[in-house]
């Protein structure tokens, strides 16, 4: 489905070049681009985790502090992160159509973008407390969420200009700096948690409100050292992306709008749909939400690979885009997704064969063991529908086609995954067995429709929206 056409024998300089030579130079790119953007992944998930263990060493108040707080900010994070997935395909196709002068106008006007999703995002964070509230959280908790809350909002600018120039270096291929600088976060993170989180150096022990401040400091400190690295580097020059200050200009925003505010609806409702799906099991027990979490985890850290996958093909697939070739747009989204399908199933082949030395590293207590180790077959069947959706996503973003995406992930995960999961986990008396069920039906939809998709709009280059706004 995703496949392209068999390119024909162009002759080279002394050899001739044929199908194998353009697929594997195709493997190549996206494999240079996709390490760098798994690596970057990967080092997020690596803060969290730093962030997880300092708290859980304060007491379990802070843990949950942080946790609770940590799940707040994540759907207005992903909603954010979202709107500005915009920024790829539109500076990689204008990068594939030679018309690089384009991109720094471009990146000025979504820095105003940025800055008003981060104004938005910061002045919710400040105000959470009513709806921790409101929600019934632990009353003695809900002081220290909504404090961590607050110290996180005064980073959330910084975070937003950040992966604006990260998208930027993104959409033009250059990927390495994503891993550096997402590596950069470790060290500052832990410094600063050891700072902040337990009074050191002279700074009072803030506990889980210290954490929310060095989160603040990892993102400013990421923004200052990815701004001199985009000032400096020769690969930048000509994109002249701090050549002058404009004023917000509608036209422009309104295009970044159209693209990325359906994406950013769509994260937000498959985040929403994992949320439920956690509060359901939170009502059939303790051990059931343990040994959930613990198959979750394995089968999110997994997911990092396809996700990095599916970012590399956006940018290629914007390219060829820009170039106006859809042999190539196909063959790019074709070989991301069987690099993404093979890192799946290897997942997949762990989960199966190996279940319960993969709980293991999460939990030794028998009880979660087991449950953790049951759902864990129910996870490695989804690996390759959450490969195969994750990445014909990232191929419609390259085309620009969003909308109907999304109308794609709110039908399957509302309409399908959620009633089937709800009904084989209560009256069909599965539990946590049910809900999962539900999640790889709703995967399994959203992966298929969205591939059909793919098919259709690449077929149709007449169709495909301008290089540049």
């Amino acid at each position: 489905m995703f496949g392209g056409q068999r390119a024909g024998r162009v002759p080279g300089p002394g050899r001739v070049r044929g199908p194998e030579s353009v697929l594997g130079r195709e493997v190549a790119a996206t494999t240079r681009l996709a390490v760098p953007l798994v690596g970057g992944q990967l080092a997020q998930m690596g803060l969290n985790f730093v962030d997880t263990v300092m708290a859980g060493n304060l007491g379990p108040r802070e843990l949950a502090a942080v946790a609770v707080g940590g799940s707040v900010w994540g759907a207005l994070q992903l909603f954010d992160f979202g709107v500005l997935l915009a920024v790829p395909p539109t500076v990689a196709q204008m990068d594939g159509a030679g018309r690089r002068e384009r991109v720094g106008p471009f990146v000025r006007q979504a820095a105003w973008l940025a800055l008003a999703l981060a104004a938005v995002t910061a002045l919710a964070l400040w105000n959470a407390r009513p709806l921790l509230e409101l929600v019934e959280v632990e009353p003695e908790i809900v002081p220290l969420a909504a404090g961590y809350l607050r110290a996180l909002a005064w980073g959330v600018p910084a975070w937003a200009l950040y992966l604006l120039l990260r998208f930027t270096s993104e959409g033009t291929g250059a990927t390495r700096p994503i891993l550096y600088f997402g590596l950069l976060g470790l060290p500052v993170n832990a410094f600063a948690n050891w700072v902040l989180m337990y009074g050191h150096l002279g700074m009072p022990r803030l506990g889980a409100i210290g954490c929310g401040h060095a989160t603040a400091v990892v993102w400013t400190a990421q923004l200052v050292a990815m701004t001199i690295y985009v000032r400096r580097h020769r690969r930048y020059r000509d994109l002249a992306l701090f050549a002058r200050l404009e004023p917000p200009a509608r036209r422009r925003l309104a295009e970044v709008l159209r693209l990325g505010l359906p994406v950013g609806l769509m994260l937000f409702v498959e985040a929403s749909i994992f949320t439920v799906v956690a509060l359901a099991i939170g009502s059939l027990g303790t051990v059931a939400v343990a040994g959930h979490q613990v198959a979750f985890s394995f089968a999110a850290l997994a997911f990092m690979v396809p996700l990095g996958i599916s970012m590399a093909i956006t940018v290629r697939v914007g390219h060829a885009v820009g170039r106006r070739d859809p042999s190539a747009v196909r063959r790019a989204a074709g070989v991301g997704a069987a690099l993404a399908l093979a890192s799946q199933a290897v997942a997949a082949a762990l989960m199966l064969l190996f279940p319960r030395a993969v709980a293991g590293f999460y939990t030794n207590d028998p009880a979660v063991l087991a449950v953790a180790v049951d759902l864990l077959f129910f996870a490695a069947l989804f690996q390759l529908s959450d490969g195969l959706q994750v990445c014909a996503a990232g191929a419609l973003r390259g085309v620009k086609d969003t909308r109907v995406p999304m109308a794609i992930v709110v039908v399957a995960y509302w309409l399908v995954g959620l009633p089937l999961g709800l009904g084989l986990a209560f009256p069909g008396g599965l539990g946590p067995r049910g809900l999962w069920i539900g999640l790889i039906a709703a995967l399994t939809v959203v992966g298929l429709l969205l591939a059909v998709r793919f098919h259709r709009v690449s077929a149709h280059p007449e169709r495909w929206p301008a290089a540049a706004p």
